[in-house]
């Protein structure tokens, strides 16, 4: 087996899961954001309607989506099963993390949407990888109500928000 093919396998194989609770405060460059975003963009979609929509949040930004999550946290949870700890979780998570990015489909009538859906979890799997290659720490969050992120993103009607992606430095 040549090289490529021994980093590509080892890559899929160490891709995995890291909350930001494991993140450092060490800042990520912006050009690698911007490579993880573009990194998305390679993924598969029947004929090429590109359904991703994903958008970066950092410093400010960041700070606003976090009070956002909370805010829908609080509003959408049932007062029976609402948790303090779970809502202070949102902002500490929010806070230790270097970038959020959201993750958002576009249906676009083409196809079903089943397979955009799947182009967007394709997109989502780059992102893993790449993240993986950086040695940095990321996970797709897909809280109940990440569909109500609609209004804060500014999504029009034939898209929906399908979670929230936590990047941050393990160094």
């Amino acid at each position: 087996m040549n090289t490529t093919a021994t980093l590509i396998k080892h890559i899929i194989k160490s891709r995995k899961s890291i909350f930001p609770a494991d993140y450092t405060s060490t800042p990520i460059p912006e050009e690698i954001i911007e490579d993880i975003l573009d990194i998305a963009t390679y993924a598969p979609n029947h004929k090429k309607t590109k359904p991703w929509r994903l958008k970066a949040f950092r410093g400010e930004e960041k700070t606003a989506l976090g009070a956002e999550l909370q805010r829908l946290y609080k509003e959408h949870v049932p007062a029976e099963k609402f948790s303090e700890d779970t809502y202070n979780a949102l902002a500490q998570k929010v806070a230790k993390a270097d970038t959020i990015i959201s993750i958002a489909v576009e249906f676009s009538g083409k196809v079903p949407q089943w397979e955009e859906v799947a182009a967007v979890a394709m997109a989502v799997q780059n992102m893993y990888l790449l993240c993986t290659a950086y040695e940095l720490g990321c996970y797709w969050g897909t809280p109940a109500f990440a569909p109500k992120l609609k209004d804060f993103l500014h999504l029009a009607e034939n898209q929906e928000c399908y979670g929230i992606f936590f990047i941050g430095n393990l160094q």
